[in-house]
């Protein structure tokens, strides 16, 4: 088993930004480990401006973004990137396991960095009736097929939930002549940053139906229309406020989930309502030496408070490591 100074899992942006700052901290051997075959994580394909403001006090896009850290990841002769690499196995003694193309690997870090982010919730989740058509999206999904693959998912989209995802794709969706005829938000307020209302739905004329959820997915083959009802204070339908829109696609965007499950493998004490580390400070877990950063730690809104507080992770783990020398 091959022992490294510090292994960090994940190269999105949580990822590099803790590695250069433990660098920066000392550090001089670090292993990034990153399981798609580039770095940049989910910022490679949020191709929209907004990135960046706090950070660089400057607006970019999210490659954009994500090409400021990539470029000094590559150039520090002190930071081992290996791509395509899927880490399977993580100990509470710091010990990992992960996939490359032709290997499997073991290592015996003296401390890890857990920078994996949050995966979407599914239809299945909330759960929403009605049939199970083809046409059903998570909107990272649809976003990542738009932007990264180059084919549109439909013609006529509704989207569930007004998180940020759900509102950039709305207007995505609208620059590339698909019809969003509506975002459908259970509560009384988008869950959004106010200006990708503004920006993405009030600028395009998108209807945002607040207080309403859908009742059903309808549609045999393909999706046909979804069914929605208005809610009252205790989220109940109010009756005769049925409405039905007609709509090839529909994309869910309710929510994210951390991705934990290596840290939850390696015996970390885990809030099972939010998937995150229990730990009396931001970054640390309950296991000394293995650190959490990014959306693993908590979701944030902003790309710019993910690297603020993964730079500190690569400190604490720089501070971690000298206190064992």
């Amino acid at each position: 088993m091959k022992e490294r100074e510090l292994v960090i899992v994940g190269g999105g942006p949580a990822g590099m930004a803790a590695a250069l700052a433990a660098r920066a901290a000392g550090v001089e051997d670090v292993l990034l480990l990153e399981r798609d075959q580039y770095l940049g994580g989910i910022l490679n394909q949020c191709i929209h401006p907004g990135f960046g403001l706090h950070h660089f006090k400057e607006e970019l896009t999210g490659p954009e973004y994500a090409d400021r850290f990539i470029r000094q990841v590559k150039e520090d002769p002190g930071i081992e990137v290996s791509l395509r690499s899927f880490t399977v196995k993580l100990t509470k003694d710091k010990e990992l396991s992960y996939l490359r193309p032709g290997a499997f690997e073991e290592v015996k870090a003296g401390a890890v960095i857990l920078a994996t982010g949050c995966r979407e919730r599914t239809r299945e989740m909330i759960p929403i009736p009605g049939t199970r058509p083809a046409g059903v999206y998570p909107a990272g999904l649809a976003q990542k097929m738009v932007n990264l693959e180059g084919w549109l998912p439909g013609k006529r989209a509704v989207i569930i939930g007004s998180g940020d995802i759900g509102l950039i794709m709305a207007r995505r969706l609208a620059l590339e002549g698909i019809a969003v005829k509506a975002v459908i938000e259970i509560q009384g307020a988008s869950r959004g940053l106010v200006r990708n209302v503004v920006q993405c739905l009030e600028d395009f004329a998108i209807p945002l139906y607040l207080r309403h959820r859908v009742r059903a997915i309808r549609g045999r083959d393909r999706v046909e229309s979804v069914e929605i009802a208005r809610v009252d204070g205790d989220l109940k339908d109010i009756p005769g406020t049925d409405l039905e829109i007609a709509c090839d696609t529909v994309l869910v965007s309710v929510g994210l989930i951390p991705e934990n499950e290596l840290l939850e493998m390696a015996g970390a004490e885990m809030d099972r309502r939010s998937n995150t580390p229990i730990a009396p400070e931001i970054n640390r877990t309950s296991i000394p030496g293995i650190f959490a950063c990014g959306n693993a730690c908590k979701v944030y809104d902003l790309a710019d408070w993910v690297t603020r507080d993964s730079e500190l992770a690569g400190k604490m783990a720089a501070d971690y490591l000298g206190s064992l020398a």
